[in-house]
């Protein structure tokens, strides 16, 4: 009776890390003799060779038929090893994964975020797993032991809503590398990577009062945010600096979003302050503020010059182009995974005084 044979493809698959291929219902292994190419049965004994187009033909006749029929038997159930059980066994995964709030979702950061850290984790040939932070500091804290129970190599955290004094924690608690972006840690300064929030919008405002503007407008971000809080932080600071009083009804709550950057220039203007410039939290919000203007006939930056923050890959292709705060998003994530994959090579980051506490 004929040995059942299984579909070529099916089989290459299944024998392809054994170095062999699957022809006409045979397992054979490509080899060299007298400079042309052969085919060599995986019975390494008493086969029979017959010389067809410049290729040997075997048939397997010894007992390596079983070898042959185990994996024929792999092939037919469609078998794929256990990822979990493997990676228990070799305590390496070759995965990263990383924690973020899904409010970021919606923004062209995040998209810029996300593209940086999954191009650079696939440079390290590792695979990247996302995991959502949701709307809490509990949520946030499920997501890292999802990743840790995912067995991950090591993680990144983009925290809203966890303390500094959690995260410090966590990464105390926690003997695989785990870094935090966009937040400044006290006790492990080596475990963050972060941009100075504060000085950043101190130097935007400081640059438009330099140019004469006095009455400076300020949409800030989302106010349970530590990056909308730090902008604001400076935008004040910068005011008081220069002696210049701080009008409340300058300041407008935003979201983040294009829509809360229009509804930030309607409320001023429902508000009947005047001012010359404006100040958004974020490029997205900007755009937003810079539209709603247009509409209300200001021309931008002749009437009101307007500033955002990330200097996203729209900025300069707006009319006008857009005057934007550049935070270094792909500095600090190459900052963070090379930090990563140097703890997972055995470093002590302790004893490492040459990296940089933040990204500038």
């Amino acid at each position: 009776m004929p040995q059942k044979r299984i579909c070529p493809a099916r089989a290459s698959k299944a024998v392809k890390r054994h170095g062999v291929q699957y022809t006409a219902g045979i397992f054979l292994q490509q080899e060299e003799q007298h400079g042309k190419r052969c085919w060599r049965s995986l019975s390494a004994q008493g086969c029979r060779r017959r010389r067809f187009r410049g290729y040997y033909r075997a048939t397997a006749t010894s007992a390596r038929r079983r070898k042959i029929a185990c994996f024929q038997a792999v092939a037919e159930s469609g078998y794929r090893p256990n990822l979990l059980a493997r990676n228990l066994a070799t305590k390496k995964s070759q995965t990263l994964g990383l924690v973020v709030t899904n409010t970021l979702y919606h923004g062209v950061y995040f998209s810029e975020l996300l593209f940086q850290v999954a191009r650079m984790t696939e440079d390290k040939g590792r695979q990247l797993i996302l995991a959502d932070g949701k709307h809490s500091a509990d949520e946030e804290r499920a997501a890292i032991q999802y990743l840790l129970d995912l067995r991950c190599d090591a993680i990144i955290i983009y925290p809203r809503f966890l303390s500094v004094d959690e995260m410090d924690a966590i990464v105390e608690q926690h003997d695989r590398p785990i870094m935090v972006l966009n937040r400044r840690l006290r006790r492990n300064a080596s475990h963050c990577v972060w941009s100075d929030q504060k000085a950043s919008a101190l130097a935007a405002v400081r640059q438009l009062i330099a140019r004469g503007h006095r009455e400076i407008a300020f949409i800030t971000g989302s106010l349970d945010s530590p990056t909308g809080i730090e902008r604001l932080a400076g935008y004040k600071e910068a005011l008081a600096q220069h002696d210049i009083a701080l009008n409340e009804a300058l300041i407008v709550k935003g979201k983040w979003t294009p829509e809360t950057g229009a509804a930030g220039v309607e409320t001023l203007r429902q508000r009947g302050v005047s001012y010359s410039a404006l100040v958004a939290s974020n490029d997205d919000m900007a755009i937003g503020a810079m539209k709603q203007l247009h509409l209300h006939g200001v021309k931008v930056p002749e009437q009101v010059s307007v500033i955002g923050f990330d200097d996203i890959v729209l900025a300069p292709y707006m009319i006008p182009a857009l005057s934007s705060v550049k935070i270094p998003v792909t500095e600090m994530i190459k900052e963070s995974i090379n930090r990563l994959i140097f703890m997972l090579d055995g470093g002590d980051l302790k004893f490492q005084q040459n990296l940089p506490r933040r990204a500038d």
